[in-house]
């Protein structure tokens, strides 16, 4: 049971520990599809054939050819091969408004893939009650820490104290967590869905491939791990590059001020980029929060510079109260359970 006001910001890292992969990959998977050179002889791969699906629909979408898309798709193509994400590819070429189309078009095919081929689970397999694969995962600790010794009287509550920032755009965390609290409190599903949508706060400052159809909001939406949803170019569009997510100021007075709120901020798998966390934090917090802060995998000094970031943004003056945790995101949330249910 979670007693404090607390944000988990969500980053690569705990994408990868349920097996999604890394924004590299997604970047050099999204440069090899759109090669679309292969199709003349004869080798267009499966990913190349289940972006060229929705082409024709996102030609009638931004009102432009399919030849002109293919001619973005190919500026895509070439510009990855000195970037870093397909963001950085997106926002280079912000000259053409039809890069960030087809960019947010294959964005969303791979990540509806990269749900279906993750950990977690559409639905329970067999006879285990939560839709998550064989093994230990954060994603469930996360959801014994919300739940464990919070009585069902009180769980909205508990439930108001907890924030939740996905820097990635799948929606693994909240199509799990409404079956943590059927197993935990013996509701229907809908019921469990029905108060994690009004009471669980969860942001994406990069949007989302849509919305869960249980959860509120004008997004459109798609089922979790759907791979060939009809209405995949409307998907795209909720998706945003940092200075639309820096340009929504609704969306971001929103995020800070929970994060602002919240008097307990872990950093789970996180790459710590300046742009993040001016999405995060505007400025520096006043109230001196406590930071539990995951680097598994940063060298020395990409972890000294995060250090600098993260006290210069929080406003943290003081050293005990910026914990920085070893391992694995799973490792954070057990060793630390004590902590984050005080």
């Amino acid at each position: 049971m979670i007693r404090t006001k607390t944000a988990f910001i969500l980053g690569p890292g705990a994408a990868a520990e349920l097996h999604m992969p890394s924004p590299l990959d997604v970047l050099e998977r999204i440069a090899q599809a759109l090669d679309f050179s292969r199709a003349s002889a004869n080798q267009l791969t499966r990913d190349a054939a289940a972006i060229l699906r929705h082409v024709a629909k996102l030609a009638e979408r931004t009102k432009s050819s399919e030849e002109a898309l293919f001619k973005a798709a190919q500026r895509i193509n070439q510009s990855a091969k000195v970037a870093r994400t397909i963001e950085g590819v997106i926002e280079q070429n912000n000259d053409n408004p039809l890069v960030a189309a087809f960019g947010k078009l294959a964005l969303a095919v791979f990540t509806l893939q990269s749900e279906q081929r993750s950990s977690v689970r559409a639905t329970p397999q067999g006879h285990n009650a939560l839709p998550l694969q064989t093994g230990d995962y954060w994603l469930l600790e996360l959801g014994k820490l919300i739940t464990a010794g919070l009585p069902r009287n009180k769980l909205e509550q508990g439930l108001g104290d907890v924030v939740i920032v996905n820097f990635g755009y799948d929606r693994a965390t909240e199509h799990f967590l409404p079956f943590v609290l059927t197993t935990a409190y013996g509701m229907t599903l809908s019921e469990a869905q029905r108060i994690v949508a009004a009471r669980l706060k969860f942001y994406h400052p990069y949007g989302s491939v849509g919305r869960l159809p249980w959860q509120l909001g004008d997004l459109p939406d798609v089922e979790f791990a759907n791979e060939m949803p009809w209405n995949m170019a409307a998907l795209s569009t909720a998706l945003k590059t940092g200075d639309q997510a820096l340009a929504d100021r609704a969306s971001l007075a929103e995020l800070r001020g929970a994060v602002a709120k919240s008097q307990r901020i872990v950093f789970l798998g996180c790459d710590f980029s300046p742009q993040s966390l001016d999405l995060i934090i505007d400025g520096s917090l006043s109230h001196n929060p406590e930071l539990i802060v995951t680097m598994n995998g940063l060298s020395g000094p990409n972890r000294a510079a995060a250090v600098r970031m993260l006290k210069r943004k929080s406003g943290n003056e003081r050293d005990d109260r910026l914990i920085l945790a070893e391992g694995r995101c799973l490792d954070v949330l057990k060793d630390y359970a004590l902590m984050l249910e005080s």
